[in-house]
């Protein structure tokens, strides 16, 4: 350690002046003790002050340039030493020498802004409005030649595109393309995996997606998945996984998805439909994922209805029903979701025994599964009457929504139950249905349902309490007075922040309830007429016309 503190007196007294064999006696000697015992050597560096001194010495044509930055770069591996190489100002040299072509300073360098920048977001930050990405991208497609040097530009990547505002930067470079020309000239497990690392962050961005698209990175993610679907090496299973993940990925930008679609023509779309009744069940999972993410517009879940699709997804469900894979289930729940948003499509997925299909998950613990599986009877029922009914109608089916819609643990189960019990009383209008719900105890839930935060979940629920109201107030009477029904709607009246509709149909609810004794005096007792008469004055003419209406029908019963 004593030619250590010689170098460093050395340096500190004589670094503007000193010969280049001399400077570089003492770079050597420092790289030598940091090899033997890093920390230590940091902390005499750091007490010397020299760090202070490095920043001159980082010059474009010095022959110690690469030893300096590498020094840097091995102090900077200690987080105490990150930021007196901030303070002693060594960033902005680094990031210039950035632009120098000596291939060895530029790998020290990038090692050395890597480690001063290490999980630091602002330091990161920094070196983005630096102008380091579009200086990297060059870097890469200058050197692709030069593995130690491409390695360093894509752990720089992977680290910056973990920022959201790299990504604005990094669609104004040609890095698509140059990911993908280096991705199809690996070999390697662990180079290629290197990369998927930079583009999954990458690929989040739609403008990068798209270009990604361009370069042909799905053409080398199909072969990857060709190549691997049969192997049971484990390694060949991870790449199969990050590949086919990464396709879908692709899939969620609109624009990349679309031009993919090829209006259903397209090889991708075709191979990934090849993916379903795959016995792999990672690739059973993507296809479904992909086939959601392509039934993104009505245009596109048509083609693929008309086109048999749905008749792939029931035969996967059907795979995984006795202890299924969850993930898969999910999927294919999505996919038959999103095809039947499409109101042409309801009766087509009716006919094909879509309901009775999604119906054997109804035993499922599983909450996303349970999520996707409403959210899909509800869509299949919108405005079609018969299997509302049908479904609303089944008792086990109705029993499932109440136990769910108390499912307070998991927030999406529980409103998605309130609205199918809502939807199938509104699309079926049917005196059975509502008896079914009555008797099973639903009547409790959408009332509270019609406390929702959400409008469009108050709405629906006013609109089936009103039906139930209509057609079966003797049989619902008692679960209304019980949930405190009146009291509710009264608030909801009175509250000037409720939406027009919420108003409008309470007041439409108020006069369905006034056929029954009990609920009538409530009205009364509340003077329910009294938040009605002001409401004639409101600034919507609907709502002003309905307090008109409510307050004579008020007014002849009481």
């Amino acid at each position: 350690m004593d030619n250590l503190s010689d170098a460093l007196k050395k340096l500190k007294i004589t670094a503007i002046d000193i010969s280049e064999d001399s400077l570089e006696g003492c770079l050597d000697c420092l790289l030598q003790a940091l090899a033997q015992n890093n920390m230590e050597t940091s902390e005499k560096l750091q007490g010397s002050g020299i760090l202070q001194l490095f920043a001159s010495l980082l010059t474009p044509h010095s022959p110690c340039t690469a030893k300096v930055a590498n020094i840097i770069a091995e102090v900077a591996k200690n987080e105490f030493m990150r930021l007196p190489c901030v303070d002693a100002g060594l960033i902005p040299p680094l990031v210039q020498l950035l632009n120098c072509k000596d291939q060895e300073v530029l790998l020290q360098t990038g090692r050395a802004l890597g480690n001063i920048c290490y999980d630091s977001h602002s330091l990161q930050a920094q070196l983005i409005n630096m102008g380091v990405i579009p200086t990297l991208v060059k870097l890469l497609g200058i050197h692709c030649q030069n593995s130690a040097l491409t390695e360093m530009c894509l752990v720089a990547f992977g680290n910056l595109a973990e920022l959201e505002s790299s990504k604005e930067q990094f669609a104004y470079t040609n890095v698509a393309e140059e990911l993908v020309k280096l991705f199809k000239k690996q070999m390697e497990h662990d180079k290629k995996e290197m990369i998927f690392e930079v583009l999954a962050p990458l690929a989040e961005n739609d403008a990068i997606k798209l270009q990604l698209v361009d370069a042909g990175l799905v053409e080398c993610l199909l072969e990857i998945v060709q190549q691997t679907v049969d192997s049971e090496r484990e390694e060949d299973m991870a790449e199969l996984k990050t590949a086919s993940d990464l396709m879908v990925l692709l899939l969620l930008g609109d624009e990349s998805m679309q031009k993919l679609f090829e209006g259903g023509k397209g090889s991708v779309f075709q191979r990934v439909l090849s993916w379903i009744p795959s016995n792999n069940h990672q690739l059973q999972l993507a296809g479904a994922l992909a086939i959601a993410n392509f039934a993104r517009n009505d245009g596109n879940c048509i083609h693929m209805v008309d086109n048999g699709i749905v008749q792939k997804l029931m035969d996967l469900l059907d795979r995984h029903v006795e202890d299924g894979n969850v993930t898969v289930q999910h999927a294919a729940l999505s996919a038959l979701r999103n095809l039947a948003i499409p109101v042409v499509n309801k009766a087509k997925m009716l006919s094909a025994g879509v309901a009775e299909a999604v119906l054997k998950f109804l035993k499922s613990e599983m909450p996303p599964v349970q999520f996707k599986l409403l959210g899909t009877l509800r869509m299949l029922i919108d405005a079609q009457v018969e299997a509302a009914e049908q479904l609303g109608k089944n008792v086990k089916l109705v029993q499932r929504l109440v136990e769910w819609c108390e499912a307070k643990d998991h927030a999406g189960v529980m409103g998605e139950s309130n609205r199918l019990l809502s939807a199938l009383i509104r699309h079926s209008k049917s005196k059975d249905v509502i008896k079914t719900i009555v008797e099973n105890g639903g009547v409790k839930h959408l009332v509270t349902m019609a406390t929702s935060e959400h409008v469009i979940m108050q709405n629906e629920a006013l609109v089936a309490l009103a039906l139930i109201a209509a057609l079966e107030l003797v049989t619902a009477e008692k679960d209304l007075e019980n949930a405190k029904l009146v009291p509710i709607l009264h608030r909801l009246l009175a509250d000037d922040r409720s939406a027009p509709e919420i108003k409008y149909n309470s007041m439409v609810l108020i006069c369905a309830l006034v056929g029954s004794e009990p609920l009538h005096k409530e009205v009364r007792s509340l003077a329910v007429l009294e938040v009605v008469s002001r409401l004639r004055s409101h600034e919507n003419k609907t709502v002003a016309q309905q307090a008109s209406l409510t307050e004579q029908r008020l007014a002849v019963n009481s």
